[in-house]
């Protein structure tokens, strides 16, 4: 019962304040979003490498830390600058580069331990990151608060709703996924549910936000939804079989009742690509 108060209250005072953030605040495209995505993304890196040094992958702390931040992070600079997406590129290189390199300070009774340390640094280095980066992109967007504020309608009403209807459907149908035992066959259906009314609300009630190239505005945005629900269910599960690999239940503790960083960003993070590329597919969208 503590556990669904926090998660209640936590949701209550956090979704309107992450809402106001968007639309109050999209100065420089959207840079108080994009701060808060690099310190998750770095939050959650640090996370991922916990776990994974439970399986003998090991990279430190502030490694972690930096190399967690580095795309989201490059990425927010270009969008404040105006600058094309190849400082992106060069960071990122410029991490490998640094994890390549750093093996030669190893001492010889030590070098057995680099190509773990290396696994460890390309895992961090992408998830979350640079998953969490196109949610940056998504500033770029003509109309980027009110296409974020759908991005997150969708993700936050899969998740919201799937708990709801595992809740209370779920009893005879869980187990459907070895990696999350306690995830149900009505969680899923009523997540993507969820999604994918919140894309046609989006498509019908936003007509100069979303408009559709090939198919009628509600089949877009019920494509939008279905696909953008259906990647954030299986972030969630992805997530799911890493802890459950590393024999633990929550990332970290850091957020009340959710468990950690890497546990509440997981459905964004898978989702945000997929929304971003079916978004630019599916509907006409000018970018700064």
């Amino acid at each position: 019962m503590k556990k669904l108060i926090q998660r209640l209250l936590v949701f209550i005072a956090g979704l309107p304040l992450i809402f106001a953030i968007v639309y109050f605040l999209p100065h420089y495209n959207q840079l108080a979003l994009n701060i808060a995505v690099v310190v998750s993304s770095a939050l959650g890196a640090l996370e991922f490498s916990l776990m994974l040094k439970k399986k003998n992958l090991v990279i430190s702390r502030a490694e972690a830390l930096v190399l967690g931040a580095l795309g989201p992070a490059a990425m927010t600079a270009a969008s404040a600058l105006n600058l094309d997406c190849s400082l992106l590129y060069a960071v990122f290189l410029g991490g490998v580069s640094w994890l390549l390199i750093s093996g030669i300070f190893y001492r010889a009774e030590t070098l057995d331990r680099f190509t773990g340390r290396l696994c460890a640094g390309f895992c961090v280095l992408i998830y979350p990151g640079l998953f969490m980066e196109w949610i940056i992109r998504m500033g770029l967007f003509e109309k980027s608060r009110e296409i974020i504020l759908v991005f997150l309608a969708m993700v936050f009403a899969n998740d919201s709703l799937a708990w709801a209807s595992g809740m209370l459907f779920g009893k005879g149908n869980r187990g459907v996924i070895p990696a999350s035992p306690n995830k149900s066959a009505a969680g899923f259906i009523g997540g993507t549910a969820a999604s994918v009314l919140a894309g046609a609300w989006a498509a019908l009630c936003l007509p100069g936000v979303f408009i559709p190239r090939r198919v009628p505005a509600l089949a877009a945005g019920m494509i939008l939804g279905l696909l953008s629900g259906a990647a954030a269910s299986l972030g969630d599960l992805g997530e799911s079989a890493i802890k459950r690999s590393s024999g633990i239940k929550d990332s970290g503790f850091i957020i009340p009742g959710r468990g950690g960083m890497l546990d509440s960003i997981d459905s964004i993070a898978l989702a945000a690509p997929v929304f971003y590329h079916a978004c630019r597919i599916l509907f006409v969208q000018s970018q700064l």
